[in-house]
């Protein structure tokens, strides 16, 4: 299994991004997608996740409302749009595919993409 992450980039606050994240062959339609982000010298966090069908969507507190989790299964990718982006908002974003259909927090994730970098500037 191989995700791609693309679409960061330098914005300013208040501007938006859309992230995608495309998965080879057919591993991706059975399964959830996550997104989670690393800032220099923080930890990584969770920050949306989608199930397998895009039925349901999870985000964490910090982008509620901002950011939008979305996928297309045909095209076998997953989707953040970040909007209203902030400085703190500034982290690689990785995607992640999860194990099962649904999300499950604090899950393990055996397959990720090499990250994309999103700046944003004040």
């Amino acid at each position: 299994v191989q995700l791609q992450a693309s679409g960061g980039g330098l914005v300013q606050a208040g501007g938006s991004l859309r992230l995608s994240c495309a998965a080879s062959g057919r591993t991706f339609g059975g399964y959830a997608m996550v997104w989670f982000r690393q800032a220099p010298g923080k930890e990584r966090e969770f920050v949306a996740a989608i199930n397998w069908s895009g039925g349901s969507a999870h985000y964490a507190d910090s982008v509620k409302g901002r950011f939008t989790i979305s996928r297309d299964n045909a095209k076998n990718t997953v989707y953040l749009q970040l909007n209203t982006l902030k400085p703190e908002d500034t982290s690689v974003y990785y995607c992640a595919r999860g194990s099962g259909g649904y999300y499950v927090p604090g899950a393990k994730y055996d397959y990720w993409g090499q990250g994309t970098q999103v700046t944003v500037s004040s």
